[in-house]
């Protein structure tokens, strides 16, 4: 067992306990994720980065990172699978010859 399917094991376990997989439907699971981002940008707001208290930045990617496996558990995605088919992905849409040391987006690389 991978160290991805401890940890989405241990959140089931958590959340089966609690009779939580009720309200743990895509979308909501997906709402979840997008609000806990939210909270996780919160420690961002109105300062440079380096002053982001770094024990709420590891709390807030908790949860996001939470509730982005238990979204790829409902739908049986292998967690490493889809990150590495994302990085083959963007690969070939960011060829290092014309992306390296820019921030445009892959239709403005020339």
């Amino acid at each position: 067992m991978s160290e991805i399917d401890d940890i989405t094991q241990a959140l089931i376990k958590f959340r089966n306990e609690r009779d939580w997989e009720q309200f743990h439907n895509p979308k909501d699971l997906a709402v979840a994720l997008s609000i806990e981002a939210g909270e996780l940008l919160e420690n961002f707001l109105w300062k440079p980065s380096e002053d982001a208290k770094s024990e709420k930045v590891k709390e807030e990617l908790a949860d996001v990172l939470a509730y982005a496996f238990l979204l790829a558990e409902k739908y049986d995605f292998d967690v490493k699978e889809i990150v590495l088919q994302k990085i083959k992905k963007n690969a070939e849409k960011y060829p290092v010859d014309k992306a390296k040391g820019t921030a445009k987006k892959y239709n403005e690389l020339k």
